[in-house]
């Protein structure tokens, strides 16, 4: 007779995460990369250039360098707060300092500027357009979810803090 071996698996399952979390509809990253490439894919069907190649590639970069130095701030912010980055873990603090000083959601604002500044540097509007119902999802999915969590969370607080800080700028 075989002998069954109990082991944990080596990643968590979805049902073992802490029911301490934002119920948001998808990660950010994955929702900013499916509508990339969706964009991508319109592009590679109806290819269309916006600009003249070496002024996207300019804008694109130009849009890209604060994105990135954006994100890397919020998240360097966050982890030096000791709370989580991730939606899916609990928040164990109100992070009100470094990028959180002017947007409540500097990730996704960096993230957005990632976007575009790729959106750019391809030379076509489909992300552009892409991007559009992508905000909306964001917006409603991701963003509201956290912010509902928050206020459950961290109650007059996180009141304040929104009251004083703006969502995006």
């Amino acid at each position: 007779m075989a002998k069954a071996l109990h082991s944990k698996p080596a990643l968590p399952l979805i049902r073992d995460r802490p029911a301490d979390h934002p119920d948001v509809i998808a990660q950010a990253p994955l929702l900013y990369a499916l509508a990339f490439v969706a964009a991508l894919l319109v592009h590679w069907l109806w290819p269309m250039s916006i600009l003249p190649p070496t002024v996207a590639s300019r804008i694109g970069l130009a849009v890209l360098l604060p994105g990135g130095l954006l994100a890397i701030w919020g998240k360097r912010t966050m982890e030096s707060s000791g709370t989580n980055v991730s939606p899916a873990l609990p928040a164990t603090g109100l992070v009100v300092t470094g990028p959180f000083r002017f947007s409540r959601n500097p990730l996704y604002l960096a993230r957005t500027l990632l976007y575009a500044g790729l959106a750019f540097i391809v030379n076509t509007p489909w992300p552009f357009v892409s991007l559009v119902p992508l905000l909306a999802i964001v917006r409603y999915g991701v963003i509201r979810p956290e912010e509902d969590y928050l206020i459950e969370k961290f109650g007059a607080e996180y009141e304040s803090y929104r009251r004083r800080v703006r969502r995006w700028l």
